[in-house]
């Protein structure tokens, strides 16, 4: 069975320390070239199709600011 994830990113927040990026095993995220209110790039998704809602970017964030949702396909 496949599943789909999609990814909802609070980039207000997101201080784009980058940690979730190294935890995503299919490279769906990536820091974004503008940065929020803060000054800072935050977080996006670059590869949408290649998610599969496994969740590592939203366990590994030290700030909470991913929520990860999956489907069935």
């Amino acid at each position: 069975m496949a599943f789909q994830g999609t990814l909802v990113i609070d980039t207000e927040k997101c201080k784009g320390c980058g940690v979730c990026i190294q935890g995503c095993p299919n490279k769906v995220i990536a820091l974004s070239k503008k940065v929020n209110h803060k000054g800072y790039n935050y977080l996006e998704m670059v590869n949408e199709s290649a998610c599969i809602g496994c969740a590592n970017c939203a366990v590994v964030c030290p700030d909470g600011v991913i929520e990860v949702y999956r489907a069935k396909i």
